[in-house]
């Protein structure tokens, strides 16, 4: 998909792509640029390891919507076709 650059800098996102990728407005997103290539990805997200039980787990810092059961069952079935 070819897209442009306005006089600002911006450029847009095709819906494609921002639904697959699972971006909404608002989302902070990382610029790089490395050997000559830009990369684009969301930023990762602050968290604190807190003891949960005997359990260490990872929690976000700041306030986030839950996963739906559909992006969990579309991450594991992306992570498990590509452990195959």
């Amino acid at each position: 998909m070819i897209v442009t650059i306005d006089r600002a800098g911006r450029l847009v996102i095709p819906r494609d792509i921002r639904e697959e990728a699972h971006l909404e407005p608002g989302v902070p997103l990382e610029i790089k640029f490395r050997d000559g290539r830009i990369e684009i990805e969301p930023a990762p997200r602050a968290i604190a390891i807190v003891k949960r039980g005997r359990l260490r787990v990872a929690v976000p810092s700041a306030a986030s919507d839950r996963l739906t059961t559909v992006v969990v069952r579309k991450t594991r079935d992306a992570v498990r076709s590509r452990d195959r």
